[in-house]
């Protein structure tokens, strides 16, 4: 396996080159007090030193060896506590944090390329911090000052992981069914019984306590959804002067063999008459939740774009190296016995899906992050922008890139041939750690549905305009000679996911199975076509810089022709596949299947 090397010029190029993120920062009074190139390229330089030197060396045995559960206590496999250990003491558990608590309030634009390197050197790892900055997102919106000085000071210190504790057997997505108690005590406490799977580091010996956001309901709760309420529960009480004190009846019931990622802990987690504390409101902690949620959403989609650029540096060297039969051109390497199999059209088309897919992907996370920033530091009407394009982008962040960063690792392991089978190369474990990104968070037909049923046609329509308003004006103001190649088809694209969208609406007002039927590939064509957009900014930066002689930009601008080209093309199928309806789908009965 290559070894892994972080890629701080393609970050860099779109955070200064493509987004203007200086210019952004310096908008925004609280970032421009927190952030600027200097302190930006310095973290994301000391950010790639942890991972490639500290988390990617310890991936493999972590796949091999996995944890172990003896008793109800889970042991990381070797050398992740030491790697923690220097990630949390570099300050990087801060990275996202909120100052007055002891984080570093860096944009997310910042974290999310952060997050890529993290995944990209080892997924497992990347989830125990990934968890609890998410869990600290929720906490500091939401939780009591009391709260967040007594508990989020330490988590982001790294002393203490945190844990997500949503899904319960009978309760995965339909959360409104979960039947975890809350029983509310005169402290102003409440003890919470109820048993939680799938637990992503529940139990683990990474830190000495373990914050778990628990979702519970009160006996007299409205049932369904808007009975749920949101708890922090400890593993270990914390007393009034922050020391440890007993344990909180919390226990891990069993560890769950997967898959892959199987160096992270996924748990069965048993409360009783455990103390927790109310986050935010009664009946209001699925909206708490959803505040981290939406986060992990992100998080995960970035997940399979981490493991696609591994996937991609593997097959590249393996590809280069490797020699098998010749160029159906004539022999390019005649002084060997063979060519190398990059003279092969099919292995050339993997490894341009993946580079187009992987950039274009870094690209619309970055740009995706640009908008989070602004919904969480901009003003007026750029805030109000920013919070649309976050609710609608979401979605497909979590689902369209783990669907493409999936394909991209099985397209890595086919370059390999049969050495990408066998665990030497540790190709395949990268097939295996990426399938459940797919799952988790919400399956990929979920997020599907909550794109075109919730965000589009819940919204009326009004949050894909605001996206739609946005192409178009940037294909308004782009009339380079040199852009022509790409505005075209970037603009029949935008206005094919107008058409589209609007017949898609149309169709479910007389049938709303249209929505079922549509979503996924719908969610695939809108973000084949944001992808586009992302590309053309990218080329048209490129442009600007070819005549430096950096063959980075070249490199740019012809990968940015392959995906127009060979790429952008399926959104026809798949708007084929929207147009044909639900009929033949629901037409057959049950016992046909």
């Amino acid at each position: 396996m290559a070894e892994y090397q972080v890629p701080l010029k393609d970050m860099s190029f779109l955070l200064y080159d493509v987004f203007k993120s200086e210019e952004l920062w310096q908008s925004l009074p609280i970032l421009a007090e927190r952030v600027d190139r200097d302190t930006a390229d310095a973290i994301l330089q000391e950010c790639a030193k942890i991972a490639e030197q500290e988390v990617a060396p310890i991936a493999r045995q972590g796949d091999e060896i996995g944890v172990s559960f003896d008793n109800g206590k889970v042991t990381t496999a070797p050398g992740y506590k030491d790697a923690f250990n220097t990630y949390a003491q570099g300050g990087w558990t801060a990275l996202g944090g909120d100052p007055e608590y002891g984080g570093m309030g860096m944009p997310k634009m910042i974290t999310a390329l952060h997050e890529e390197m993290l995944c990209s050197a080892d997924i497992s790892f990347s989830l125990y911090p990934g968890l609890t900055a998410g869990a600290g997102l929720s906490l500091a919106k939401h939780g009591s000052a009391e709260l967040k000085e007594k508990y989020l000071t330490r988590m982001y210190a790294g002393d203490w992981a945190a844990s997500m504790c949503l899904t319960e057997a009978h309760a995965g997505t339909d959360l409104g069914m979960i039947r975890t108690k809350a029983i509310p005590q005169e402290d102003g406490s409440y003890l919470v019984t109820g048993n939680k799977i799938f637990i992503t580091g529940g139990e683990h010996d990474l830190t000495e306590n373990i914050i778990h956001l628990v979702l519970a309901k009160l006996p007299d709760a409205p049932a369904g959804p808007r009975g749920i309420s949101l708890f922090l529960v400890p593993k270990i009480n914390v007393n009034e002067d922050g020391s440890l004190g007993d344990s909180n009846n919390v226990s891990c019931g069993s560890i769950e063999h997967k898959m892959g990622i199987h160096a992270s802990s996924t748990c069965v987690m048993n409360f009783d008459d455990s103390k927790g504390y109310l986050v935010g409101e009664l009946n209001k902690g699925l909206a708490c939740m959803f505040t981290m949620m939406n986060f992990e959403r992100i998080g995960v989609g970035i997940q399979g774009l981490g493991a696609a650029v591994r996937s991609y540096q593997n097959a590249l060297e393996y590809a280069k190296e490797r020699i098998q039969g010749r160029s159906l051109t004539g022999a390019k390497s005649p002084d060997k016995a063979a060519d190398s199999i990059m003279v092969h059209g099919d292995v050339r088309r993997m490894l341009l899906n993946m580079k187009a897919m992987n950039e274009g992907s870094r690209a619309l996370s970055t740009y995706i992050a640009m908008q989070l920033d602004l919904a969480t530091y901009g003003e007026g009407e750029a805030k109000q922008k920013g919070e649309a394009l976050v609710a609608l982008m979401t979605p497909i962040a979590k689902a369209f890139f783990t669907d493409l960063g999936f394909e991209s690792t099985v397209a890595g392991q086919q370059v390999f041939g049969g050495h990408g089978f066998i665990r030497e190369w540790g190709q395949e474990q990268l097939v295996r750690d990426t399938r459940i990104s797919q799952i988790y968070e919400g399956t990929n037909g979920v997020q599907a549905m909550d794109l075109l049923a919730r965000k589009v046609a819940g919204s009326k329509g009004e949050l894909l305009k605001v996206f739609i308003e946005e192409v178009q004006a940037y294909i308004a103001q782009t009339n380079a000679d040199n852009m022509r190649e790409f505005i075209g088809p970037l603009a029949d694209a935008i206005s094919d996911l107008a058409q589209i969208s609007e017949e898609a609406l149309t169709a479910a007002q007389s049938n709303a199975n249209e929505l079922g039927s549509a979503a996924n590939d719908y969610l695939h064509t809108f973000g084949y076509t944001a992808m586009a957009y992302m590309w053309a900014k990218m080329a048209e930066q490129s442009f600007a810089k070819q005549d430096s002689g950096d063959d980075f930009y070249l490199s740019k601008i012809k990968t940015a022709r392959y995906y127009f080209a060979k790429l952008l093309p399926r959104r026809h199928s798949l708007i084929a596949s929207i147009r044909a309806g639900s009929d033949t789908l629901f037409d057959i009965e049950d016992e046909l299947f």
